[in-house]
This record gives structure tokens, C-alpha cells and sequence, in this order.
């Protein structure tokens, strides 16, 4: 738990003197009837504590007297933990989350009018919890009515998330431990799939294949609903109906990763259903990984992810062009943004606690250069439906191979390199 201490200190010292920062938990979400969705914890709340129950509110207090941590939480119910389960309840708060105080969170609203009075600022997550923010406004509007009275209202607001998703952006070594954990287990799910996959499987049997290796390999948990795209269907971006069977001399699309104490992997893998690329199949999948392997040899502290993309792209149309299936002048086809009919999305996205996680890329004219302990995802695709105005040699292939990079002082470190993505890696391991 001391990790989530440090956090917290971290927090404290980017807050103002005499100020509050209140953070929501996740509730639970109705599947329907009374059935719910596994809970899953807001990750910001998870990050500065550990804690994973719903209905939960932490406030940072920061005064002349010194930081004070206090968590509002369930309290313990033997009946209800009979049905639903233990609940941590407050004192338990105390000594194993290591908060100094802790409160039932039925109790909030109240505790929060005494706490707040003569607090000059809060920090709090704009726009992101209705329900925290109803319950500001009738605690602010009570004191500002109680100002004849003595009553002191804060007076200054800011958002808190904007703090925590830089402090998110820069994993520490025990985050990194996790999320090469999490590729790991990742990775085994991936090369499981290639081992077994076969011709006349369902899609969604392939799923269900990587599901139960990363049970194997130690979590339950999946990082994002996977997609397992045969033929013309991996051409959609994120599909997700993972029902069609899988057709020999198709590709399979696989994008999948799994979820370890809270952390995501994140690995796209393509691959022939009957162990065999195709000469067409071939050229596109070896210009792909060619232009990933260039863009993981870009990374370094300095470096944008937007002129990363900027290099795919130009090897990208070039590759294409020498395929015939982009005709014209390479410089021109890149001005026109000739590229989007076959690579549609960015090379790469911040990963951790959230798969698509948070922090600022800034912007197209002053972009966010990577630093060492992002950690990001390096994913090029080519994206040929049968749609497409080009030779039907060529129509309903879709291919995208993806890998979580760690950004490190001299260059790149590779979390997921376990599962193979040569043409002859594959096709050796299949045919085993």
C-alpha cells in the first residue's frame, strides 16, 4: 500500500494551501433486471488507493495543520455480506488502505459541509461525476447561505483530473512491473490462439480460446472486449460481433489483452485461419510489420508519437505504391491524405491503467514529445475491404500488429515481444 501513499503525497503537493480534492469511485452498472456488470473500479480512485469497492469518495484535506487522507466507504453489513460479499468498512479503512480517517459513506454530505467550511479551493472531477457534483453544489450553496453566520464557501475550482492524468502518464517501476506482467499474460493468450486456431472454428470460439489462457496465466480480467475479426471483417476497426466462422485462405484479426491488478495489455496479432499466408496476404502483412519495426526504432525521449506517425505513413504510401494498389506521386498522395482509404487511425495511444489511457498529446501544431516511463502502443495497419477500388487479389485483407511499448532513457523497451509476428514465426507455430 505505500505506493498509494506516495501518490496521494504527490497529489498533496500540487494542491494549494488551505484547499480539498475529492475523488468519486465507480458504482455499479445494471446488466439488466437486477443482474450487474462485474465492477470494475474508476481508475484514478484505484491509482491513489487500492480500493475496490463501489459508492466510495476519498478527499484529500491540505491545511496549515498538515495533509489529511480520509475515505468514505460502505459500512460493514453482515447481512448484506452474506448476499453480495465482504466489505472493507472503516476500520479496516484505517489500517489496511492506511487512510487517517475514514467515515460511512452515507454520511457524506454532512461530513463534507463540516469539512469544507473555510476551505479556499476545490479540486474535483468536472463533468465526470453528476453525482458528486449535485452534492457540491448543495454543500457550497448552504455555506454561502450560512455566510451571516460565519460560514466560509470555497471560492476557487479546478478540475483534479487534470492532475492526476499527468501524474498517471509517467509510470513508476511497480507500475511497469504490472503491465509487463499484463503483456506477458497477454502474449501467452495470443500465441494460444495461434496454436489452436483452425479452420470452421466460430470467431467467438477463438475468443474464448484467449479468455481461458489468461485464467491460466493468472487473471480473469480482460483489459477491453476483444476482437477476433475473420476475413473482410478485421476491415472494421473495432469490430466487436466476434460470430462468423473462419473461412480458409482468410486472415483472422486478433486484438485482445488482458487485465492484471488493474493494469492492460493491449496486442494485435493477424495471422492465415489455415497456418499459411498467401503471396497477397504476404506482401501486405510483410510491408505492416516492416513499418512497425521502424516506428519502434523511432521511439526515444524527444519524439512525438505524431511525427512517428507522420514517418508510417510516408513508408506506408510508399509501400502501397509499390504494390500497385496507390498510384500517383508519393508526396502528392500524402498531401491529399490518400493514406486514409487503407490506414485510417493514429500509430498509437497511451496504455496503463485504462487501455486507451490518460494524459495530453497536445496539439497537431505543438505536439506532446514522449518521455522516459510513458508507456504507449505501436499499432500500423493496412485495411483492405471488399470494398475497395483496387485488384480483387487484394480485397478483404485487414492487418494490424500492435505492441506496448515502454519509453525508456535511450530508446524502447518492447513489454510484449512474446508472441511471434514474423511470416515464418507464425507460420512455424501454427504448424505445430
Amino acid at each position: 500500500m505505500q505506493q498509494f501513499n506516495k501518490r496521494r503525497e504527490q497529489f498533496f503537493d500540487k494542491m494549494l494551501m488551505n484547499s480539498m480534492a475529492i475523488f468519486a469511485s465507480a458504482t455499479e452498472k445494471t446488466r439488466n433486471n437486477d443482474c450487474e456488470y462485474p465492477f470494475r473500479q474508476e481508475s484514478s480512485f484505484l491509482y491513489l488507493s487500492g480500493f475496490n469497492e463501489p459508492d466510495a469518495y476519498i478527499v484529500l484535506l491540505k491545511s496549515e495543520q498538515g495533509n489529511k487522507s480520509i475515505l468514505f466507504n460502505r459500512k460493514k453489513d453482515k447481512s448484506a455480506e452474506i448476499w453480495h460479499g465482504y466489505r472493507v468498512g472503516q476500520k479496516a479503512a484505517l489500517s489496511d488502505f492506511h487512510f487517517d480517517d475514514a467515515y460511512i459513506v452515507d454520511d457524506f454530505e454532512t461530513q463534507l459541509t463540516s469539512m469544507m467550511n473555510g476551505v479556499k479551493a476545490i479540486y474535483y472531477p468536472i463533468f465526470q461525476a453528476p453525482k458528486l457534483e449535485k452534492c457540491l453544489a448543495g454543500v457550497i450553496n448552504q455555506l454561502r447561505a450560512g455566510s451571516r453566520k460565519g460560514k466560509v464557501a470555497p471560492t476557487q475550482f479546478f478540475d483534479n483530473l487534470t492532475i492526476i492524468h499527468e501524474m498517471r502518464l509517467l509510470k513508476s517501476e511497480h507500475e511497469l512491473s504490472l503491465l509487463a506482467e499484463a503483456g506477458d499474460i497477454s502474449a501467452a493468450g495470443h500465441v494460444h490462439a495461434m496454436k489452436v486456431c483452425k479452420v470452421g472454428m466460430w470467431e467467438y470460439q477463438l475468443e474464448a480460446e484467449i479468455k481461458c489462457e489468461f485464467a491460466r496465466q493468472g487473471t480473469r480480467e480482460i483489459a477491453y472486449n476483444s476482437i477476433v475479426a475473420g476475413g473482410n471483417n478485421a476491415c472494421c476497426l473495432h469490430y466487436s460481433e466476434n460470430n462468423q466462422q473462419l473461412k480458409d485462405g482468410d486472415l483472422v484479426l486478433i486484438d485482445a489483452g488482458a487485465e492484471y491488478q488493474g493494469y492492460a495489455g493491449d496486442i494485435t496479432r493477424t495471422f492465415p485461419v489455415n497456418g499459411v499466408f498467401s503471396p497477397a496476404q504476404a506482401k501486405l502483412y510483410q510491408l505492416v510489420l516492416d513499418v512497425q519495426t521502424n516506428a519502434i526504432s523511432l521511439i526515444k525521449p524527444g519524439i512525438a508519437l505524431l511525427d512517428i506517425n507522420k514517418q508510417v505513413i510516408q513508408q506506408m504510401v510508399e509501400g502501397l505504391v509499390a504494390l500497385g494498389l496507390m498510384r500517383g506521386d508519393v508526396q502528392t498522395l500524402i498531401k491529399n491524405d490518400a493514406i486514409k482509404d487503407f490506414y485510417m487511425h493514429g500509430i498509437g495511444h497511451y496504455i496503463g491503467l485504462d487501455v486507451h489511457d490518460v494524459g495530453d498529446y497536445g496539439s497537431l501544431e505543438n505536439p506532446r514529445v514522449l518521455e522516459a516511463g510513458m508507456v504507449i502502443t505501436i499499432e500500423p495497419g493496412i485495411y483492405v475491404s471488399m470494398d475497395a477500388d483496387v485488384d480483387k487479389y487484394w480485397q478483404g485483407i485487414g492487418i494490424r500488429i500492435e505492441d506496448d511499448i515502454v519509453v525508456t532513457e535511450t530508446g524502447a523497451q518492447v513489454l510484449t515481444a512474446g508472441v511471434p509476428k514474423s511470416i515464418e514465426d507464425i507460420e512455424a507455430i501454427m504448424a505445430n
